[in-house]
């Protein structure tokens, strides 16, 4: 049978086309299992975890007694310490039957504990348990976080905190290791010790040491996996061409690389011919993949929109950095950053903090903007002239920065200069959207996104183009605008380009003029 791209659950070699972790996989069996280190694999949603659980685990068994846990349907467990301690002791009873333990030892540990001090009798329990075992005992718990805001967990961190503590004193026998995982920081748990008391920061698992692997995928490691597809299938692909243009749009999240690849690979089968089979393997067909995973809905952009919800400084944040070019300098223990980065939105680039790839830049962009669409005379005007900017199929870049400068000044031209050089890019992007919707993409070169200059890369059927949006800070300024954009235009292996002004100068000319410069063509807009 086939091997297929797989998203959903647990990834099997034998089943599914993956990037191999097993170097990763030894890695953590290095540096943090064999040393007996507690810790927790926290990362963003849909990043992996639980299938480099499900791999460590297999990894470990030779070695190790393994108990793997999960959860994530384990509500029912923290009604009380001692619900907690009868249903781990149940849990682990079927991980010990699964991994032919010494049925006296499952007896021994199957027996009833007293409900008055169940987490002690529980650490009694282990403590009995790894001393009869004859491997290291380690534990493994996914989905850790599910139930972290509760005093009853907090319990039981800090039964497994007592007694790694006093393992490390000699006085007691524990799990060797013991590894949680989670989207959560286990280590920074905000807790409530009484009733309208504000919220601290008060986990007893600051004894787990930090866990800062790497878990996404680098463009090598997306080109291996898409050779042994490749291997298999025989599409023609540019195997390398194709692993650093998932990397470029994804920055390697795990999730994003294989659901871009699975839509892909839709619709090829063994009768496909070569030549369709390339065809799916495209350029034009990656860009379509992309729209996909845009438009459809799916638990990341879902989870993404809620945790918007919860958390409006941190949705702020992100805001100013996509519309307003604010750059904001790197510090780990800013709330907001923080809670950024762990939901997987943002990431430290040279000391500044980004949106943590492409795809999810884009679509923080288009729920930005649908918020705003509905009220926004412009978009109302883009959208009621849609057709009229698609010509034989193609984006009339020109077309649309034409009507763009109409609107504009009909709309805004009473509006101060402050509300435009802090929303005009915002505008532009409204008028946009409607335009290319559902047969085209546009994404911000991060490079350029600031107060001053933002780059667009367009993308409609196929076809890009490049536009940049500028303020206006004189000719010599935009001379340099000019020859930035001509740089672009050389990477895309264009001839023509596009530029956009807020000018906010008394005597500005606006509209459209047009520059030759050598061989290149530049339509300039000044609004």
């Amino acid at each position: 049978m086939r091997r297929s791209f797989n998203v959903t659950g647990v990834c099997n070699p034998d089943k599914n086309y993956m990037v191999d972790i097993s170097s990763r996989i030894e890695r953590i069996k290095n540096e943090y299992v064999i040393p007996g280190k507690y810790f927790t694999i926290n990362r963003a949603r849909q990043y992996g975890k639980t299938t480099t659980l499900y791999m460590l685990e297999e990894n470990l068994r030779p070695a190790f007694l393994v108990l793997s846990l999960s959860f994530e349907a384990a509500d029912e467990y923290f009604v009380s310490a001692y619900s907690l301690a009868v249903g781990m002791m149940m849990d682990i009873a079927d991980c010990l039957r699964k991994e032919d333990v010494n049925k006296e030892i499952i007896r021994e540990w199957e027996q009833p504990i007293s409900s008055l001090f169940p987490m002690r009798e529980l650490g009694k329990k282990i403590t009995r348990l790894c001393d009869s075992c004859k491997k290291q005992v380690v534990l493994m718990i996914d989905e850790v976080d599910k139930s972290s805001d509760n005093q009853i967990f907090l319990s039981f961190l800090g039964l497994l905190r007592s007694k790694y503590m006093n393992r490390l004193k000699g006085t007691d026998t524990t799990f060797w290791s013991v590894i949680l995982s989670g989207v959560y920081d286990i280590k920074n748990l905000k807790q409530k010790l009484h009733p309208g008391e504000e919220s601290k920061y008060n986990s007893p698992w600051n004894i787990a040491a930090d866990f800062s692997l790497d878990m996404s995928f680098s463009p090598d490691e997306i080109a291996s996996m898409l050779q042994e597809y490749e291997n298999e299938w025989d599409t023609g692909m540019d195997v390398k061409k194709t692993g650093q243009l998932l990397y470029d749009y994804t920055s390697g999240y795990p999730f994003l690389v294989s659901r871009l690849c699975q839509l892909l690979a839709e619709g090829i089968t063994d009768c496909t011919s070569k030549k369709e089979k390339n065809t799916h393997w495209s350029t034009d067909a990656f860009q379509n993949a992309v729209r996909n995973i845009l438009k459809c809905p799916n638990t990341l952009f879902d989870d993404m929109s809620k945790k918007l919800s919860e958390y409006p400084n941190l949705r702020d944040m992100i805001y100013s950095i996509l519309f307003q070019g604010r750059k904001y300098s790197y510090e780990a223990e800013n709330e907001r950053i923080r809670i950024g980065e762990m939901f997987g939105f943002l990431k430290e680039k040279e000391g500044i903090v980004s949106i943590s790839n492409r795809i999810f830049e884009m679509k923080l962009y288009n729920l930005f903007l649908s918020e705003e669409e509905t009220d926004s005379k412009i978009f109302t005007a883009a959208e009621t002239e849609k057709n009229y900017f698609i010509r034989g199929g193609y984006l009339q870049m020109e077309l649309v920065l034409e009507k763009f400068c109409e609107y504009f000044e009909e709309i805004y031209g009473d509006t101060d200069d402050q509300f435009i050089e802090e929303n005009g890019r915002r505008i532009f992007l409204i008028f946009l959207k409607p335009i290319i919707n559902g047969n085209g993409n546009y994404y911000i070169e991060s490079r350029t996104r600031n107060m001053k200059r933002t780059d667009v890369i367009i993308d409609y059927r196929g076809i890009q183009s490049v536009l940049e949006m500028k303020i206006w800070h004189g000719a010599e300024y935009n001379r340099r605008g000019e020859q930035q954009l001509l740089e672009y235009m050389d990477y895309y292996h264009l001839e023509k380009g596009y530029m956009l002004s807020f000018n906010f100068n008394k005597n500005k000319q606006t509209g459209i003029r047009h520059v030759q410069l050598g061989e290149r063509f530049l339509v300039e807009a000044i609004v």
